[in-house]
């Protein structure tokens, strides 16, 4: 059988399995979703032509390289390239949504942007399909631009991507820098170059500040319009968005909480605590670190929905059942453990057990004091679970708590440390009232990452590798079934 007759069958059985992509040397060619074809042959050459509504490609073919029910992978000549590419032809069940179509063409977009802003450079690959082996991302564009020997891993975001994405560049831009460092074998990969949309980057700039100074890591913001590069150095990151309230405000409204308040805490006095707010001054009722009423502005509402009831004599018989559930279901000895009050809000269940008894973590924690979400955040709100502590002799701890697997465990954590740092700097705690009696030590505070053993993500150890040696990093194992007790399996 010829070699056309061949390629036109196997072309044929992939179309005929689903709806067809085109890749080429590993990029998806989004013009060419759903493409039609034709292979053509004058006997000593066979040209493969594809196209679509958007994009036409003809390609010389050299061979056919494998071939399967659901894809067709073939060595071709591209015209005024010197070196063969590797098309595949892929069945896929669906269609691709409009979103990973727009980051295909942003991919796009960013290789010439690139070009324009570095011209003595070469973008040797750029992608935006997921690599979940490697827990690299599709929703950034990532590549390596070469000069010489020397190499640039390139993560970047597109414009129309939420704010969680942007912040999270970091993480993945991370992952990227190691896996090409760990494969380069005639270059040097000298460092990370990250690219975000103009006014999205604070965040980020903010956590460069935590990097190793050898890590050469440059962040760049474009203007989406224009299409102009511009380069952030880290004053460029602004002043930390954080916040002490003072500690004998914070005392006192726990001192003396409404009487409505302390009857409920009262309901179950071990498994219930009162906190206050440090953003809102609100007064929180947990059970087991679960919400269930809060005071605010002398009004008491309660419930687990997010359209909480306001209290009154009438239905306050209703408040004690839920305590009373609470009780039996969001229990260490529950039978039940996939009931939604034994698994809501894990993290804080954590804090409750840890709070009670931080030496359990480390034997260096001092038990008689230990705070919650200080300093606060400009947003109000966090990733994951904070604790700030101290060390018997002085030191400051930070504590950051997770139940499950994260991936951003360690940037998060370093959003938080980078405030605690900076309020010790300005000799905040002992100005607002936090640690009464204990003389602080000017070290940089130590930092707990505090799971279960195996929720500790895999990447975490390569951000680890990449922080300041200044953030002293601790982590800390718990058993799988904490809420029975907390056991630490490792230290590391």
């Amino acid at each position: 059988m010829s070699l056309s007759s061949e390629l036109g069958l196997a072309l044929a059985g992939v179309c005929k399995a689903g709806h067809a992509e085109v890749h080429e040397n590993g990029k998806w060619l989004a013009g060419l979703s759903g493409p039609h074809y034709e292979v053509r042959s004058n006997g000593e050459t066979t040209l493969l032509h594809l196209w679509s509504t958007h994009q036409s490609l003809v390609r010389r073919v050299i061979r056919l390289e494998e071939q399967s029910h659901g894809s067709v992978v073939i060595e071709v000549a591209r015209f005024g390239h010197g070196r063969p590419a590797r098309l595949e032809v892929v069945a896929s069940d669906d269609g691709h949504d409009a979103r990973r179509i727009g980051r295909e063409q942003w991919c796009d977009r960013l290789r010439h942007l690139i070009a324009d802003g570095f011209p003595d450079e070469t973008v040797t690959s750029l992608v935006t399909s997921a690599d979940l082996h490697q827990t690299l991302s599709g929703s950034y564009a990532r590549g390596v631009m070469v000069a010489g020997a020397e190499a640039y891993a390139v993560l970047g975001a597109a414009p129309d991507e939420d704010q969680a994405t942007f912040d999270g560049i970091l993480t993945f831009g991370l992952i990227w820098l190691d896996r090409e460092r760990q494969r380069a074998s005639r270059k040097i990969v000298r460092g990370l170059r990250l690219f975000l949309p103009r006014g999205s980057s604070k965040v980020t700039a903010q956590r460069l500040t935590a990097l190793a100074p050898s890590l050469n890591v440059e962040l760049y913001e474009y203007e989406p319009i224009q299409w102009r590069l511009r380069r952030l150095s880290i004053s460029d990151a602004g002043n930390l968005e954080t916040w002490l309230a003072p500690r004998r405000e914070i005392d006192a409204a726990l001192a003396a909480p409404p009487q409505e308040v302390e009857s409920i805490r009262k309901l179950d006095p071990d498994a219930i605590r009162v906190e206050v707010s440090a953003v809102t001054r609100d007064i929180a009722v947990r059970f087991r670190g679960l919400e269930i009423a809060r005071w605010q502005q002398g009004v008491l509402w309660f419930g687990l929905s997010n359209r909480p009831t306001m209290l009154t004599p009438d239905n306050r018989p209703v408040l004690e059942g839920l305590v009373h559930q609470l009780a039996v279901k969001r229990h260490s000895l529950a039978s039940d453990t996939m009931n939604r009050f034994y698994r809501a809000q894990p993290e804080r269940w954590l804090e409750t057990m840890i709070a009670a008894d931080p030496a359990r973590i480390d034997p260096r924690l001092d038990t008689k004091h230990i705070y919650s979400q200080v300093p606060a955040f400009a947003s109000g709100t966090h990733g994951i679970t904070d604790l700030l502590g101290v060390t018997r002799d002085g030191r400051l701890v930070v504590l950051e708590l997770k139940a499950k697997e994260d991936i951003h465990l360690v940037v998060q954590a370093v959003d938080y440390w980078l405030r605690v740092r900076w309020h010790q700097q300005q000799d905040d705690f002992r100005r607002y009232g936090y640690f009464p009696g204990i003389e602080l030590q000017s070290k940089p505070p130590l930092l707990f990452l505090v799971a279960p053993g195996l929720q500790f993500h895999p990447t975490n150890d390569i951000l680890l590798r990449y922080l300041s040696p200044e953030i002293e990093v601790i982590r800390v194992g718990l058993s799988e079934n904490w809420r029975h007790g907390l056991r630490v399996i490792f230290r590391h």
